[in-house]
């Protein structure tokens, strides 16, 4: 058992997907918990995200280790709800009205879902309304918006008026990101925290959780 659980932790590590879903597999079929098969993928992506913060790894290298762990996930998540195992957090993402540039959400998304939160990926150019309806619709913890264009920056401001208008900006946290994006920004249109890349994003949402 803890042969397979460090076969999948050091598939996910080095974003060998093939792996890592035989891995699932097999621990599986030998009867390892559904928790400690997930444990062991969180482990790894947090050791990931560790290294990315130190500048062992890049992008390319956390890319290809959410993709392992995701291919692992989607062969779990069906005995994870069975076993009942409830996620860390939900939260809605998606990049801003006017934008469409996502690799840096896509990253966020599966660093996020590598840390056991669910996540309900609403793609690009993300208007306020449809942010407010997935509010309605998913009752997330958070909502997680980013924006790369400074022309379209504002439309995070835009997004938080529309959360208080509908009447449910206190039912969210609203986390943004994005490479013009700063604490400051963060703190003048009244969101909840900014994060400057996928790794410190999972942390952030951890904190807040």
């Amino acid at each position: 058992m803890e042969d397979t659980l460090k076969a999948l932790y050091d598939a996910v590590m080095e974003g060998q997907r093939d792996i890592a879903r035989e891995s699932v597999v097999k621990a599986l079929a030998d009867g390892v918990a559904p928790g400690e098969i997930l444990d062991a993928m969180i482990g790894a992506m947090g050791e990931v995200g560790r290294l990315f913060e130190e500048g062992e790894y890049f992008v390319p290298e956390m890319l290809i280790a959410a993709r392992a762990m995701k291919t692992g996930m989607d062969i779990l998540k069906p005995e994870l709800v069975d076993a009942d195992i409830q996620p860390a957090g939900k939260i809605v993402a998606g990049t801003v009205k006017g934008d469409l540039h996502d690799i840096g959400k896509n990253l966020v998304c599966m660093m996020l879902e590598g840390a056991g939160f669910q996540v309900v990926d609403l793609g690009s150019d993300v208007s306020p309304e449809a942010f407010v309806n997935a509010v309605n619709e998913h009752h997330p913890d958070f909502i997680a918006m980013s924006a790369l264009l400074t022309t379209t920056m504002p439309n995070m401001q835009t997004t938080i008026e529309a959360l208080k208008a509908a009447g449910v900006r206190d039912q969210v946290k609203v986390l943004i990101g994005g490479a013009p994006i700063t604490d400051a920004y963060a703190e003048k249109i009244g969101a909840d925290g900014y994060a400057p890349d996928a790794s410190r994003a999972v942390k952030l949402a951890k904190a807040l959780v």
